[in-house]
């Protein structure tokens, strides 16, 4: 009886020491606490990856536009959803700022930097060689990747655009912020990440770093819902203010 007795004052004392020392159990406890932390690397932010078969199909329509449209795209932007907006809530927007200026846009929505690498090293630059390449990439690998492996895919990409078009040139955008409130953990993951980022500018000569995201704050800091209703997307408004922010450097830099 007494060796029962004590084995289960053990087992008891080891319970008690895992739900103490449990971070899951920590993080239960504070479900208000700001999410800091950096998560294990689901998949590698540099090695080169597809997606499912209707981001597919819509790499297969970007490569067949390509084709039709080889030595005429003199300005070409590439992202994720952001990006991909230009089509939907920056429509307009696009049409008054690009639409003489020989533009290509093949931003998807929910690319990470690796499907980014994938893309253009499975021909979505073949046969272009734009004078200007815009990219703002790596706010999807926020929850997957730690910021240094985001660093080293957005330096990946801008690489590999400069790899299948030596001549053209790259501005690279901040990552945008993104969350309502300044507060949230994710605004100081991307300032780090921007921060790494901007030593990839080399004053213009091929690449131009640009952090355009303060201008679509307000004075306090917040993402509101007139420029980005999801605090994430811009919608028409904050488009403008994209392309207001970048005027001047595409047109330096497109000459």
């Amino acid at each position: 009886m007494f060796d029962i007795a004590k084995r289960w004052l053990m087992i008891g004392a080891a319970s008690t020491a895992f739900i103490v020392a449990s971070p899951l159990h920590a993080a239960d406890a504070k479900p208000d606490a700001p999410k800091t932390a950096q998560p294990k690397p689901k998949e590698s932010a540099t090695e080169p990856k597809p997606r499912d078969p209707n981001w597919v199909k819509r790499h297969e329509k970007f490569l067949a536009e390509g084709e039709k449209l080889k030595g005429k795209v003199d300005l070409l932007f590439v992202g994720d959803s952001i990006t991909d907006g230009w089509r939907g809530g920056g429509k307009k927007v696009w049409e008054a700022n690009y639409g003489n200026l020989n533009a290509f846009n093949i931003g998807i929505g929910g690319d990470r930097t690796q499907h980014v690498l994938w893309r253009i090293d499975n021909g979505e630059m073949d046969g272009l060689t734009p004078k200007l390449a815009v990219l703002m990439i790596g706010t999807n690998n926020l929850s997957a990747n730690t910021n240094d492996e985001i660093v080293e895919g957005i330096t990946a990409c801008v690489k590999d655009i400069q790899k299948h078009s030596p001549t053209t040139k790259v501005l690279l955008l901040g990552v945008f912020p993104r969350s309502a409130k300044p507060t949230d953990g994710a605004r100081q993951r991307i300032k780090d990440i921007n921060t790494a980022i901007s030593k990839l500018d080399d004053s213009g000569k091929t690449v131009k770093y640009l952090d355009i995201g303060d201008k679509f704050l307000d004075a306090e800091g917040n993402l509101t819902k007139e420029i980005m209703p999801d605090a994430l997307h811009p919608n028409a408004k904050g488009y403008q203010i994209w392309a207001d922010a970048i005027k001047d450097s595409v047109t330096e830099m497109m000459k």
